[in-house]
């Protein structure tokens, strides 16, 4: 299934207030029931197995309404790991109130270099043709300590029947026509893995791990130095 890149709907700022809403809280039940909370989490983990440490800060970047990240911590929460949250988005409208939260470009992350400990983005990259996903991979490790955490779908046949056959869940017709437009555009572990190593060409195979998670997500984690 060849990679089609095209605009999603919640991109173009076309949209409603209302469809704005609609959407975020699919997209948020996609995410509780489809595996995204639980692929951020498991890297946050990889994280804390590889380091030891058990205090973090992380910038969610494309952050939306932030339940990703935000949930992950609670959960986190729950075996003693601090996970302190910052949200970021090109969109106002699409943040929360009440939350750590900033708007800014993506490209330009406008924080000093080892701001935060990690930064972490979900259903993000597919939105970026590749040599943009390679500046926002370097822009994310400019900025973080530690790693970059991508939580992003697979694309494949079957994923795109299933988001097809999900029409009548959804109460955004918007959320299910950008679902159809991500899983097209997505890429797969090994087409992030090549991109990764055009960003980090010297030492790209001792930077990034990148694992399969429920229902076609895709978790990679990229590390600020490379190991040893």
């Amino acid at each position: 299934m060849k990679r089609t890149d095209a605009p999603e709907l919640l991109d173009s700022d076309a949209c409603s207030p209302r469809d704005v809403e609609l959407a975020m809280l699919d997209l948020g039940g996609v995410n509780r029931r489809f595996g995204g909370i639980r692929t951020t989490q498991t890297l946050i983990e990889q994280v804390i197995q590889r380091t030891g440490e058990r205090r973090f800060s992380l910038l969610d970047v494309a952050a939306g309404s932030g339940e990703v990240p935000e949930t992950a911590s609670r959960n986190l929460a729950q075996q003693g790991i601090t996970v302190k949250v910052t949200l970021l988005d090109r969109a106002r409208s699409h943040l929360p109130n009440g939350k750590r939260s900033l708007v800014g470009d993506a490209l330009a992350l406008p924080f000093r270099d080892a701001s935060f400990d990690l930064v972490s983005c979900t259903l993000f990259a597919h939105h970026l043709e590749p040599q943009a996903l390679v500046s926002f991979i370097k822009e994310a490790q400019r900025v973080s300590r530690r790693a970059l955490l991508i939580n992003d779908l697979v694309r494949h046949p079957v994923h795109l029947a299933l988001v097809y056959a999900a029409f009548p869940l959804m109460r955004s017709r918007v959320a299910w026509l950008d679902g159809l437009t991500s899983v097209r555009r997505a890429y797969t572990p090994e087409e992030m893995r090549a991109i990764i190593a055009s960003a980090f060409p010297a030492n790209a195979g001792q930077r990034v791990e990148i694992s399969r998670h429920y229902l076609f997500r895709m978790g990679v984690i990229v590390w600020k130095e490379a190991e040893g």
